[in-house]
């Protein structure tokens, strides 16, 4: 269950008289997510989201996430939009929480990705690159290939306790990525972490996309890597080729990835495995049990680590061809 912070009914009634929007008519907990406690609103006038931003999420980072998201509505790609109070406010505090209402997003999120919704996804991602050319704001990527190493050593040899020899397994990969981590390729404004779960289709088409939390300025291509990381697996642990083509296609439909994106795209995939590996990894050896959030089992990631580890070109994700588009 996504909600660590209760919100009461005369609580929210209140909070909700300062917007536009009717009067409440219901709210309950929505059991997806685990950084935020987010919930379905009902009023007279419609429906919402409402987000409560909870402990891990900095609130120096909310203006940047909400006006991302406001840059990229005004741009036409289907998201969450923030609503604004009569006084134009977008942010505001609930249940001692920073909190905000968006508009709600028809659709729903596929736990069996097609390689058609592969490619959409690819195009999706890419539309969202171009579409934040000129979006000012910034916001440095915490999770990238510095903080890999910090997260490794919170873990310790408890990784061994996940699978034996794991902590020097990690370590030898560090050293390969920060030596050769690419510092030369184009870079925006990335998603990083554009997972099924934060895709809604709807009639077979893609209807939008949430979740821009952790939405930052970083490699655009290290997008692409995750994504190949997220919707490319099968649930056996093999590598889809065929997803993979069509996620590639889809985003150079959009945007051209040149030859040094396309030569970085093993080494930059090897990472989004070892990112999501150490933070699930962190999760499963400091989060209590009893804990509101959803522990997931690094093991999964460090599967896709090894896959990535063996790669030897793009032609492995299925790209047809070294040559960029032009």
């Amino acid at each position: 269950m996504a909600v660590y912070t209760d919100v009461t009914e005369p609580d929210l009634s209140a909070f909700l008289a300062a917007y536009d929007i009717g009067a409440l008519s219901s709210y309950k907990g929505i059991a997806e997510g685990v950084e935020n406690s987010n919930f379905l609103l009902r009023t007279d006038s419609g429906t919402f989201i409402l987000t409560l931003y909870e402990k891990r999420v900095d609130p120096g980072d909310l203006p940047f996430f909400v006006g991302l998201m406001e840059h990229l509505a005004a741009r036409g790609l289907s998201c969450p939009l923030p609503v604004a109070t009569r006084s134009g406010a977008t942010l505001g505090e609930l249940a001692g929480r920073p909190a905000a209402i968006f508009t709600f997003l028809e659709g729903m999120w596929t736990r069996r990705p097609s390689a058609d919704q592969c490619r959409a996804v690819g195009a999706a991602m890419a539309g969202m690159h171009t579409a934040t050319r000129d979006f000012r704001m910034l916001r440095s990527n915490a999770l990238s290939v510095a903080a890999w190493r910090p997260l490794a050593e919170a873990c310790g040899e408890g990784a061994d306790r996940v699978e034996p020899g794991l902590a020097s397994e990690i370590a030898r990969e560090l050293d390969h990525l920060e030596g050769a981590w690419p510092a030369a390729l184009p870079t925006g404004v990335i998603h990083a972490d554009l997972f099924p779960d934060n895709v809604f289709f709807l009639t077979g088409e893609l209807s939008g996309l949430i979740d821009f939390y952790f939405a930052c300025n970083d490699i655009l291509a290290y997008d692409l890597a995750i994504g190949l990381c997220a919707w490319c697996f099968e649930q056996d642990g093999a590598f889809n080729v065929t997803k993979g083509r069509a996620m590639i296609e889809g985003y150079r439909t959009e945007r051209p990835l040149s030859g040094s994106e396309i030569d970085a795209l093993p080494i930059l995939a090897r990472g989004a495995a070892m990112r999501f590996l150490l933070t699930r990894l962190y999760d499963w050896l400091n989060v209590p049990d009893d804990s509101f959030v959803t522990k997931k089992d690094p093991r999964e990631y460090l599967k896709k680590l090894r896959f990535h580890r063996n790669v030897t070109s793009a032609t492995d994700y299925g790209l047809d061809s070294q040559k960029a588009i032009a």
